[in-house]
């Protein structure tokens, strides 16, 4: 795996942290979707071990024992994982840590990249924190017999860790729709954090954000795709209420493939709004898109001929979010479309804002 990066520092490591010590001896790997166990075929286990892909490790928090039919089944509750080593080591050259820097890590879970922290800037230097008691005492005797003593906490990663910081880096293991303004006052002016962050709208982004002492500001450094942090998940109202017919203006198509600047231009324009398209229905070939607020009721599905043409819209709640996306889309085309590299993000004390090319200018939520 040492070819996934080009760091002297991280291929060491890597060679240090050997992923098979932080894998169970059972495990669904994904993508593809394969269960493995050692005991039955360790040819597949070791093979899948230093693959690039995932290996999924909890379901349903731990509630559910992990099998090859439970893990297939109950893909939606996929708990934690050993994420693939590509996106790891993306996160890590982010990170880009200097030797002597203390790091916060977000979501131990198998505790490989806590191992791989410090493996590079020694254990004594390497905080992490895992909300999952069982996965903890996991990852800790993992560290143990590979030889790493990091500092281990039990508890909500989005409070940090106050009694060890400050920190010049923040390491984040798990998707977060809201940076933790916690994570930026534990930094020293200068420190760097990086994360996963799943706003909602469509996919996921890899932020970098340095600290300027009271905010911490940044840009987007391509996608990414990971396990919500547990204190984030947003529960889901159900939908009830009338239904409220309305036509289109834009076509639905048009909007699904837009760039992923589009999405990060919802990330302000229309925050805290869930967005999946692209779904083409079995039965009849129709295109659906669906959205819905996460606090609250409103709710919209729309649903395109194969044929194209007219669309039907259907919108629940106090609010009409298909309107709102189609007003979101004309604004951003308006801006001429800008893509990913264009946009930013700062976390301060009253929250996150995204911004276009400079930090300077904020987008505000569509009226």
């Amino acid at each position: 795996m040492a070819e996934l990066t080009d760091d002297d520092a991280w291929k060491q490591a890597l060679r240090d942290v050997p992923r098979h010590m932080f894998t169970p001896e059972t495990a669904l790997a994904f993508p593809p979707m394969e269960w493995l166990d050692r005991s039955v075929d360790p040819d597949a286990w070791w093979a899948a071990v230093y693959r690039n892909t995932s290996l999924i490790t909890q379901i349903d928090d731990g509630a559910t024992e992990l099998t090859r039919d439970s893990a297939t089944r109950k893909v939606w509750a996929w708990s934690s994982s050993l994420s693939e080593p590509g996106a790891v080591l993306a996160f890590l050259d982010l990170l880009d840590p200097y030797p002597g820097d203390r790091v916060l890590e977000v979501g131990t879970g198998s505790g490989w990249t806590a191992g791989l922290l410090s493996a590079r800037l020694g254990s004594d230097n390497v905080t992490s924190v895992e909300v999952d008691e069982q996965l903890a005492k996991t990852a800790a005797a993992n560290l143990a017999e590979s030889g790493f003593e990091p500092h281990l906490r039990i508890g909500d990663g989005a409070q940090g860790c106050a009694e060890q910081a400050p920190f010049d880096r923040v390491h984040v293991t798990c998707g977060v729709a809201s940076i933790p303004y916690p994570w930026v006052e534990q930094m020293r002016p200068g420190g760097v954090l990086v994360a996963p962050w799943m706003h909602g709208a469509r996919e996921g982004f890899r932020v970098r954000l340095v600290s300027v002492g009271d905010a911490a500001v940044g840009r987007v450094c391509g996608g990414a795709s990971y396990m919500m942090l547990r204190s984030q998940r947003a529960p889901l109202s159900p939908i009830e209420g009338d239904k409220r017919n309305a036509a289109t203006r834009v076509d639905p198509r048009r909007i699904d493939q837009a760039n992923s600047g589009f999405s990060l231009a919802l990330a302000g324009l229309l925050p805290g709004v869930s967005i999946k398209g692209g779904v083409i229905n079995r039965t009849d070939d129709t295109f659906r898109m669906s959205l819905r607020e996460l606090h609250s009721d409103s709710h919209a599905i729309v649903i395109q001929p194969a044929s194209g043409g007219e669309a039907e819209v259907s919108q629940t709640g106090s609010r009409n979010l298909w309107d709102e996306l189609e007003a979101a889309y004309l604004t951003w085309v308006g801006w001429g479309g800008p893509d990913q590299d264009r946009f930013g993000l700062t976390v301060d004390a009253t929250g996150q804002h995204v911004w276009l090319d400079s930090p300077d200018n904020r987008i505000t939520e569509v009226q």
